[in-house]
């Protein structure tokens, strides 16, 4: 009897959990200057791309963080005009930024050049608008880079890797200091902000939410449910110089705008503010 041979790939997320997935083919792999990029197609997650043998994305559920990362800000500050978008070389929150008619212009720095090329290629979907004519790539070092505008952004994306190896800087009080010096007074800044469940993971968490409190006067976490990272359970940073996420929201401007979202409403904005008592704990124990 002939048993068809069977793929799988597998992500280490702590020394003990490893998050596993049937794979039918790997597209692509390569080894650029900074990391080794993979893109893999599986039945359940569609297509994936991984760096360094982690999840960035997933075909299926990529859109959850990206909604999340965009809409947010968005929704409180709908007069944004300039957007600086720092990793994200998948293209996905280009996506979403351009349905709104009031951005007008996107910086996108990346670091690594085959991160833009391979997903252009392989996830041509997600990476369709970063031809746009107001959308600029950038392939330089981010904290150089931000700390070169001032007072420019209306919004900066944040979305970095972990803090060891190239993302490393993206992770230090010089770098979110430099973000806060970049954008306007009613300027917001969004980053990923990990996740809390797992141990490594939530000590990162509280080492960016402590840089971030000590030089933002407003510093709120949000959170959503990403199947496909470590533990599912992910926060996001929202930090201004003065508007505040949901007392700030401006839901009905935001309806106005007829967006289509698949997972992104205003109800569930305000909802994803209200946190787990041990995630609170753990913000707080980092505020004081």
């Amino acid at each position: 009897m002939n048993n068809p041979m069977q793929l799988w790939f597998s992500e280490a997320q702590t020394p003990f959990v490893d998050f596993s997935l049937k794979i039918d083919r790997v597209l692509y792999t390569g080894q650029s200057e900074f990391q080794r990029i993979d893109i893999l197609e599986s039945k359940e997650f569609g297509r994936i791309l991984t760096q360094d043998g982690q999840i960035t994305l997933t075909e299926k559920d990529e859109f959850i963080y990206r909604e999340m990362m965009v809409h947010v800000p968005l929704a409180v500050n709908p007069r944004i005009h300039k957007v600086l978008i720092i990793g994200a070389g998948d293209g996905g929150f280009v996506h979403d930024l351009l349905q709104y008619a009031s951005v007008e212009h996107i910086d996108l720095v990346e670091s690594d050049p085959m991160m833009v090329e391979v997903c252009k290629k392989y996830l041509p979907d997600i990476a369709s608008k970063l031809d746009d004519p107001q959308v600029h790539v950038v392939f330089e070092d981010a904290l150089k880079y931000v700390r070169d505008h001032q007072n420019f952004y209306d919004l900066i994306l944040v979305d970095s890797v972990d803090p060891f190896g190239p993302g490393e800087a993206l992770f230090t009080k010089e770098f979110y200091g430099s973000c806060y010096l970049a954008l306007t007074e009613t300027g917001i800044l969004i980053n990923q902000h990990e996740s809390p469940f797992y141990a490594e993971e939530a000590t990162t968490m509280q080492k960016v939410h402590k840089r971030i409190v000590q030089t933002f006067p407003i510093v709120k976490i949000y959170q959503a449910h990403i199947p496909s990272y470590p533990s599912g359970h992910w926060l996001f940073g929202f930090a201004s110089k003065g508007l505040h996420p949901t007392a700030d929201l401006k839901a009905e401007t935001w309806h106005s705008l007829g967006l289509k979202t698949r997972y992104y409403n205003t109800r569930l904005h305000v909802g994803a503010f209200a946190l787990p008592t041990y995630v609170e704990e753990m913000l707080r124990n980092v505020e004081e």
